[in-house]
């Protein structure tokens, strides 16, 4: 169904009675099971991590002699990796007679029927604020890394999947998703030195599915029949499983929800993701609500993703 863009008024917004629902996805469950707790920037960008490496693990093989002279130093050399804020915002506009005709109904009128609706703007509001959801979900996991250089120039913030794309993914080539597939993706993980703290494995319903008939077993009650794989234990520890509609069709991400959280930038005396009234022009009430957010997703190496899976 569409929505109105600009004025909403009694003839594009219309009242109907009945149980209000909607057939998009307003589940968050990557959001709702982030580990690391929302901090605050002043800055649009952030560090995301710190990393150095050891030299090569090796014998050594230092006599007493050799002993006596101290070695070459050495000293290890720390990086930085680092996301950025996006700005997401809505804005809501009602005339007054909108308003005012809260009684007046559309469609099926029968006697004693009401307004699904019982404040217009309470429930555009509410409406804007999933969608605001909606949109951050979205952008944590399939964001597209891009930096402000003008006023011009969105900030963009980097989702997990593109994380895993420089970093650990497995390319399935349009084969379905096996064990096979899942362990050479874990085996890669844990090359490249994941530490397995809290894994979420995110999927969408196909592979949801996919998942279940690969891992399921007989159960012990023969009365009760299906299965609902929830959790896989692994060689490198367990990792709960999670339907996320968010998520790509040909994909599957395997996340360190240890090393997520979000990013939150306040504007001075509003806080972040405040409402506040526009400038009016007429009879109307005019509001946006406004917010700067971005995805600190830790180091790459502690996520993995699989691409390109069958999806039927």
């Amino acid at each position: 169904m569409a929505q109105v863009s600009g004025q909403g008024t009694i003839w594009n917004l219309p009242n109907y009675s009945g149980m209000l629902y909607t057939a998009d996805a307003i589940r968050t469950p990557f959001f709702s099971n982030m580990g690391m707790p929302t901090r605050k920037t002043g800055n649009f960008e952030f560090p995301t991590a710190s990393l150095y490496d050891h030299s090569a693990a090796a014998q050594p093989a230092i006599t007493e002699t050799a002993s006596l002279t101290a070695p070459t130093a050495t000293e290890a050399i720390r990086t930085q990796e680092k996301n950025v804020t996006e700005i997401h915002q809505k804005a809501v506009k009602l005339s007054y007679v909108k308003q005012s005709n809260s009684a007046r109904l559309s469609g099926i009128n029968t006697a004693g029927a009401t307004n699904n609706a019982v404040s217009e703007m309470d429930f555009q509001r509410f409406v804007k604020i999933q969608e605001m959801a909606r949109d951050i979900e979205y952008s944590f996991l399939n964001g597209a890394y891009q930096i402000s250089t003008s006023a011009a120039v969105a900030n963009k913030t980097r989702g997990m999947f593109e994380l895993c794309a420089s970093t650990t993914t497995v390319n399935a080539a349009g084969a379905a998703i096996s064990k096979v597939l899942i362990n050479s993706l874990l085996k890669s993980m844990a090359d490249a030195g994941a530490y397995f703290n809290d894994m979420f494995m995110f999927v969408n319903s196909f592979n949801k599915q996919g998942i279940t008939d690969i891992y399921e077993y007989v159960p012990t009650d023969r009365n009760i029949g299906g299965a609902n794989i929830q959790m896989i234990e692994t060689d490198f520890g367990p990792i709960s499983v999670v339907y996320n509609r968010f998520v790509p069709a040909a994909s599957l991400g395997i996340f360190d929800m240890s090393a997520v959280g979000a990013v939150e930038q306040d504007v001075n005396g509003k806080g972040n993701f405040f409402e506040e009234p526009l400038t009016k022009s007429g009879a109307s009430d005019d509001v946006m609500i406004f917010g700067q957010i971005g995805l600190d997703h830790g180091p790459g190496f502690m996520h993995g993703s699989i691409t390109s899976l069958a999806t039927s």
